[in-house]
């Protein structure tokens, strides 16, 4: 259920952390003048992606809403990155190491990693890139449509400090109908910090001022 300004997670979706660390970042969320609104949906696979993201402060604020809700996102990363120092954080974080060049593909090996998984949320952010990019990357579109998961969608909101929790959208397999479908879902739910630099598709979507 929520509250009027943060959820609570729900019971199927994946957990972390403790009480304490929940409490803590969920109030370290809340202290910056931020809320989280709308209905979290239980799941326990999903694949959920959030926009406009124009800023590393982006990571930031999602970093202590995840850890505030205590939910296990998992993020795909290159393998070549777990050979590094940086592997301990990675693996704190919930980033899995995937092969990219590799004959089966790089979504069929998140689908299999998905299969074998009770519950698990993948976290993804469709622009990619944080400056202006002329198109959304539709990865998160097709791990969804090959492991028959539901999309849950979330937006950020400057202009109000919120990051709203916008529904479920099931895919019917049609790429440009279902785009259109989740674009809709946005339309006047997103502001950015960096307005210059939201993605194309994104940019009639803003809220009016």
């Amino acid at each position: 259920m929520a509250n009027t300004s943060f959820p609570d997670l729900p019971a199927l979706v994946p957990g972390r952390g403790s009480k304490f660390s929940r409490t803590f970042y969920k109030k370290l969320f809340l202290a910056q003048g931020w809320k989280m609104e709308g209905e979290f949906p239980n799941f326990p696979k999903a694949v959920a992606i959030i926009s406009p993201h124009t800023s590393n402060i982006d990571a930031w604020l999602g970093f202590n809403a995840l850890l505030g809700l205590g939910i296990q996102i998992t993020i795909f990363g290159k393998d070549s990155l777990f050979r590094t120092p940086l592997k301990p954080i990675l693996e704190w974080i919930g980033v899995v190491p995937v092969v990219r060049d590799t004959p089966q593909g790089h979504t069929r090996q998140i689908v299999d990693i998905i299969n074998k998984t009770d519950r698990i949320w993948i976290g993804m952010a469709p622009e990619g890139s944080r400056k202006a990019p002329e198109k959304i990357r539709s990865g998160f579109y097709h791990i969804a449509k090959a492991a028959n998961l539901p999309i849950v969608m979330f937006s950020f909101d400057y202009d109000i400090k919120t990051i709203h929790i916008l529904g479920v959208y099931h895919l019917t397999g049609d790429y440009e109908y279902d785009l259109e479908q989740i674009y809709a879902h946005y339309k006047g739910k997103i502001s950015a910090k960096n307005p210059d630099w939201i993605a194309k598709p994104l940019q009639k979507l803003v809220k009016k001022r």
